[in-house]
């Protein structure tokens, strides 16, 4: 789905962003001139306030405006819709469609956009420090005497679990995601698997997940996560943006685990 055609120098580069990761990666490379419009969610994650606002890539009524801001670069992230992507496609100017699961496509997708931007420098400058950042919190991590095990949801009807990159944010932090990361999960694995924490990170919610539905879920009154009320609620944003927000995501998900170490002690 992807097209990664050069787009035109970065002196004329008019960049519609339909994803919030993309918008703050931009913004993080120094790019954010070339940013003519982003989406709703965009502003949560990025200095974008008082550009045009639009739809994403799943549902996107404003594909009519989107091409009289004459962007010579459309980028977007997943979830994508087939006919969304359809009417984009009609646009005449370049799309770049990203589909990261891992942090190394994250990274993959920063160098990208470093090099359309002509900031490559920046962007090797980003890594360095988002690479540095990840290190520091693995090596202080790595004293927990007991690995967590973590149950970290995205969505609850149909239950869905985080991302891939959200699950190795948890191994960072020397936690063990208990379930297949970014899939659809049942009630009954969940309680098998038997987590010590649950993390509710709910799309576009922000913090306002609801952990009351998950003490009331009569298939988890066994699990140690839900008898000893180790549920919490982390900024949506912070987990569901495979950009730079990561970098305060680990970090809350750190101090979450090393509480739960001092009180396994």
């Amino acid at each position: 789905m992807a097209s990664r055609r050069s787009a035109k120098r970065p002196d004329g580069l008019r960049i519609v962003s339909l994803a919030p990761s993309c918008t703050s990666i931009l913004c993080a490379l120094g790019a954010k001139q070339h940013l003519v419009a982003v989406t709703r969610w965009c502003a949560d994650v990025a200095p974008v306030r008082g550009l045009p606002v639009l739809g994403d890539c799943w549902r996107n009524e404003s594909i009519e405006k989107i091409a009289r801001l004459r962007p010579t670069l459309i980028v977007g992230s997943v979830p994508f819709h087939p006919e969304t992507v359809a009417r984009i496609l009609t646009i005449p100017a370049q799309f770049l469609a990203l589909n990261p699961r891992s942090l190394a496509d994250i990274e993959s997708d920063i160098q990208t956009l470093s090099r359309i931007t002509d900031r490559a420098a920046n962007g090797r400058h980003l890594l360095h420090r988002m690479r540095n950042d990840f290190a520091k919190i693995q090596r202080s991590s790595a004293k927990l005497s007991r690995p967590p095990r973590v149950y970290s949801e995205a969505w609850p009807n149909p239950r869905i679990s985080s991302p891939p990159w959200v699950a190795e944010l948890i191994a960072l932090c020397s936690g063990k995601m208990v379930v297949k990361p970014g899939a659809r999960v049942s009630d009954e694995e969940i309680a098998a698997a038997r987590p010590d924490i649950i993390l509710l990170a709910w799309a576009a919610t922000g913090n306002r997940a609801n952990p009351r539905k998950t003490f009331a879920n009569a298939t988890w009154k066994d699990v140690p996560a839900i008898r000893h009320k180790r549920v919490f609620v982390v900024q949506d944003e912070l987990l569901n943006t495979p950009g730079p927000p990561l970098l305060a995501g680990v970090r809350e998900i750190s101090h979450i685990l090393k509480a739960f170490a001092g009180d396994s002690a």
